[in-house]
């Protein structure tokens, strides 16, 4: 169970996926616990975030990295910039 991320994806890939259309979830800089009981994919429009998913090696996530979190991961947030990104589960 990874995320998976894909840096600077194409814009092609990004509308084929439809992401412009998708919800913006905004958060400060914070500290925090996370499950995901779905599969979440979300494209960062802005910020940088460290997230650590439990017993596994922490993952940096920047602006414009396409993420994948599978479904019933646990982890903890770390946002060390503002982030500011397009979201979709399932």
């Amino acid at each position: 169970m990874e995320i998976s991320i894909e840096n600077s994806p194409n814009e092609s890939k990004l509308k084929s996926m439809n992401v412009f259309n998708w919800p913006i979830w905004t958060k400060e800089i914070s500290e925090f616990p996370w499950e995901y009981d779905a599969q979440e994919t979300c494209y960062m429009i802005e910020g940088e975030v460290i997230v650590t998913p439990e017993n596994q090696s922490p993952v940096q996530i920047n602006k414009n990295d396409l993420v994948i979190f599978p479904s019933g991961m646990k982890c903890t947030w770390k946002i060390l910039k503002d982030v500011k990104k397009y979201y979709k589960f399932g």
